[in-house]
Order: C-alpha cells, then structure tokens, then sequence
C-alpha cells in the first residue's frame, strides 16, 4: 500500500487549513470586514484569528490595513485579487476531486 497524501498537490494548503478556509469565506462576499466581525463569523479566539490572518497576509491573499478612529486601533481585512484567484482555484480543486466520489 502507498503512502498518499489524502489532500492532492493541486489544493491550496494555504486556504485549505478550517480557519482560513473561513476568513476567505467571509471576505470573498464583503469589500472588507474588521477584525471584531471576523472574530464573531469565523468564532476563532483573538490570538488564532491574528495568527491566521498573518499567514493569509504573507501569502498575499489578504491585506491588512491598521487605522484609529478616535484613538482606538482599527483593524480591516480585505481579499486581494490574488486570493479570489485562489479561492476559485481551491473551489475548482475540491470540485474536481468530490467529483470523482461514488455517493
């Protein structure tokens, strides 16, 4: 018997991983989102959420935009036009492969 990845090299790990997958989710359908709002959608703790956001950041597929207003820190997320490729691209992936599962 091989040893084989259950998760095949065309999908993303990157969205992939659950609490990513939600943080693309939710921005996929908004312009941007805070990072309160973030935190009750996704219900991830403030330490996970930041961690995950890091890694979306670095990968591209999210930008982080830090603002004050009346001197309370203010952070918004928004999905970059390379995490919107990636995120169809993740959806075409997994498409393809539940595709091919008798049910």
């Amino acid at each position: 018997m091989k040893n084989e990845s259950v998760i095949p090299e065309e999908i993303d790990k990157i969205i992939h991983e659950p609490a990513r997958l939600k943080i693309i989710l939710c921005l996929s359908v908004l312009r941007d989102a805070d990072f309160n709002y973030l935190l009750y959608k996704t219900k991830l703790s403030r330490g996970n959420l930041s961690i995950q956001l890091q890694k979306l950041e670095a990968a591209d597929y999210i930008e982080i935009e830090k603002q004050f207003i009346n001197r309370v820190p203010r952070t918004l997320a928004s999905l970059t036009d390379k995490g919107r490729k990636a995120l169809r691209q993740y959806k075409d992936a997994i498409t393809e492969l539940l595709s091919g599962i008798d049910s």
